[in-house]
């Protein structure tokens, strides 16, 4: 029983590892002494808050007529996700624009950056993050003003800009469904 009693405190020092970032422990006492401590340290992980939109990481995509448009993230690691996006002409066969993107965790809040084709780069604030759900913002920024993600329960993935546009406020939503990135072979 005490030998078990020793894995069960182990296995809670490395999860309380992976949830707060810095954990001490000592084993149970052999028999006849005091019991050993635990005691955790809940000084939070570096990017723990960017672990939570792991979701986001892989390839995402959206067909229409007349145009394909891809979003692709790379999981969280090192502090940062990177982020691409390109729409091209279906027809032609050409890109009509692109976009290079970050998420960082800075100050207790998640940061999205965006270069998109042709503009200048552009910071937005998490004002919003639960297990599925991301939504940054930047009021100062012309359009748009905030810029959102949302995993469904059926794995699609809703994406949308929206804010003020010349005096009108205004939405643009990308629905996106899950596939397989490419150049995936090893």
């Amino acid at each position: 029983m005490k030998g078990r009693r020793a894995v069960v405190f182990g296995m809670l020092a490395v999860v309380a590892f992976m949830v707060c970032g810095a954990v001490s422990v000592e084993a149970p006492a052999a028999e006849g002494k005091k019991p050993g401590v635990v005691l955790i340290r809940t000084e939070p992980v570096a990017g723990a808050l960017l672990h939570r939109l792991a979701w986001l990481a892989g390839c995402w995509q959206r067909n229409s007529p007349t145009r394909v448009v891809e979003e692709q993230w790379m999981a969280p690691r090192g502090g940062m996700m990177l982020g691409m996006g390109r729409t091209v002409a279906a027809a032609a066969d050409s890109v009509i624009e692109f976009e290079q993107t970050t998420i960082e965790e800075t100050g207790g809040k998640l940061v999205f950056t965006a270069n998109p084709s042709g503009q200048k780069r552009d910071s937005f604030t998490s004002i919003e993050l639960t297990d599925s759900t991301v939504v940054f913002e930047n009021k100062a920024h012309d359009y748009p003003q905030r810029v959102g993600y949302r995993l469904a329960a059926d794995g699609h993935l809703a994406a949308w800009i929206d804010g003020v546009s010349q005096g009108k406020a205004r939405r643009v939503d990308f629905p996106y469904e899950r596939v397989p990135c490419p150049g995936g072979k090893l």
